[in-house]
């Protein structure tokens, strides 16, 4: 008699595609009920971790703790939809994913929505929430059957690897910057949380359901959405807008070189595109889960771009922190004055400025041109990001429109109404705009064994009377 163990196949090759053994295959796994009712516990929890990261972006003052939350989101956001996908095949109208699978899971994610600080906050995502998202595909993966359930199965593990990128990040973070004192104060609140999870049967519902009704500490008062953005220290002067970078880059007198040092200006500065995109993305209800994917993605390349910059002048050997004043006032603008459909619009009519040889093509060129590698390569990268961007922009805000000339239109309109004013920053004492280009100059001629020229070093043209998009800038270049 054949037993799954004593089975052979052909010459003893790997048997069910390679993904398992026989004996493996042929368990008893999860029912479709049981599969789909942890889908959509992981589902719900990819759901609202997207949900948290993206509503703390703008108001997370730490640089490196903003850029994680960028890429996070993106992770959350593709594997929610990966979830989405999984359970619509599994015979299951409706999804029902909208709704929370159980009402202390809900509030346990609302608890951590409204952690009241970032050391509160890394511990509910990256010391709570994430591990036991780790165990709870962990878990499926070892009790399905590896071959019927193999869709969940392939997921699961992909999913998994970014989990675990997610939480050595976040440990990191947690070990840098939550003291023990810190840890002590919020003995209550991990606690709660934990009782929450009991009373959900945890994250995944694998566990007995701890009866009792959902407790709330922070979330007796939900954390609304702050749209204002917030920097570290090592952003003093955050209105400073000292400096034109597209009047420089784009005057023909200029030689390529310098040029690339504005351009990881301009790229370091799109600091600020995640945090005005976040606010579009928390501030929107009810779209396709498709919108929140693609947004999340934009968000994240406009957050690679800034670290792109950002690496752009550590190896021209330049101190940005010390030297390059990065400015917010774009994003504070448009956050506060602006509804997200505005916001959306200007979004869209600076990106439609960037698809002309006048735009991304022209700062590619300008980065061939300059004989530096490094600039050259994130350039071209960045043009690729750019033209995937006006397709999302097309996607999800033109195509109402209809027309897109209108819905340019219209971005130029909502563009115009943005009061950045240059001179009120000033008078008010928020910033002197200071000319920062010459000491930035210097410093990479310096580091490069040149001799500055004298008319690079003259350049000292400000945004005090033109906005920093393509459409007033000379594109004789």
């Amino acid at each position: 008699m054949i037993t799954p163990q004593s089975y052979r196949s052909y010459r003893d090759l790997p048997p069910v595609a390679g993904i398992c053994t026989i004996p493996e295959a042929a368990v008893i796994g999860f029912s479709v009920d049981e599969c789909v009712a942890r889908l959509k516990r992981h589902h719900w929890s990819m759901k609202r971790l997207h949900e948290i990261l993206i509503a703390r972006i703008p108001s997370e003052p730490v640089y490196e703790i903003k850029m994680g939350f960028s890429l996070h989101a993106h992770y959350c956001a593709e594997h929610a939809a990966s979830w989405r996908k999984r359970v619509g095949e599994m015979r299951e109208p409706p999804l029902g994913l909208d709704h929370a699978p159980h009402a202390s899971l809900d509030v346990y994610f609302d608890e951590i929505a409204s952690a009241p600080d970032t050391e509160a906050l890394l511990l509910g995502i990256y010391g709570q929430a994430l591990p036991a998202l780790k165990d709870a595909f962990t878990d499926h993966m070892a009790k399905t059957n590896r071959l019927v359930d193999h869709p969940s199965y392939r997921i699961c593990r992909f999913a998994l690897l970014e989990v675990e990128e997610m939480l050595d990040f976040g440990n990191k973070c947690i070990e840098k910057l939550v003291t023990a004192k810190r840890r002590g104060e919020l003995k209550d609140w991990f606690t709660l949380l934990a009782e929450l999870l009991g009373q959900a049967g945890g994250l995944d519902g694998s566990r007995a359901i701890v009866n009792g009704e959902p407790r709330r500490l922070f979330s007796a008062t939900l954390r609304s959405f702050d749209g204002v953005p917030k920097r570290d220290e090592r952003f003093p002067d955050p209105y400073n807008m000292g400096v034109h970078a597209e009047a420089f880059l784009y005057d023909a007198k200029f030689p390529p070189e310098p040029k690339t040092l504005m351009m990881y200006y301009k790229r370091l500065r799109e600091i600020d595109v995640p945090e005005m995109m976040a606010s579009i993305i928390a501030e929107t209800k009810g779209k396709p889960w498709g919108y929140y994917v693609d947004m999340t993605r934009q968000l994240w390349d406009e957050a690679r771009h800034a670290m792109m910059g950002e690496v752009g002048f550590i190896q021209a050997g330049i101190d940005w922190p010390a030297l390059v004043p990065i400015n917010f006032t774009w994003s504070l603008a448009l956050n506060t004055q602006l509804t997200p459909i505005e916001r959306h619009a200007v979004l869209y009519f600076i990106e439609q400025g960037l698809m002309p040889k006048t735009g991304k093509r022209f700062e590619w060129e300008v980065g061939t041109a300059s004989g530096d590698e490094f600039s050259e390569m994130i350039q071209d990268y960045d043009w690729a990001d750019e033209v995937l961007h006006a397709h999302i922009g097309r996607e999800w805000y033109a195509k109402p429109y209809g027309d897109s000339k209108k819905a340019i239109e219209y971005g130029d309109k909502c563009w115009s109404k943005v009061l950045i004013d240059w001179s009120s920053y000033r008078e008010k004492g928020l910033t002197k705009h200071e000319n920062w280009w010459p000491n930035v100059y210097r410093a990479w001629c310096e580091a490069h064994g040149r001799q500055p020229d004298p008319a690079v070093l003259a350049f000292e043209t400000s945004y005090a009377a033109q906005r920093a998009d393509l459409k007033d800038v000379s594109v004789s270049a």
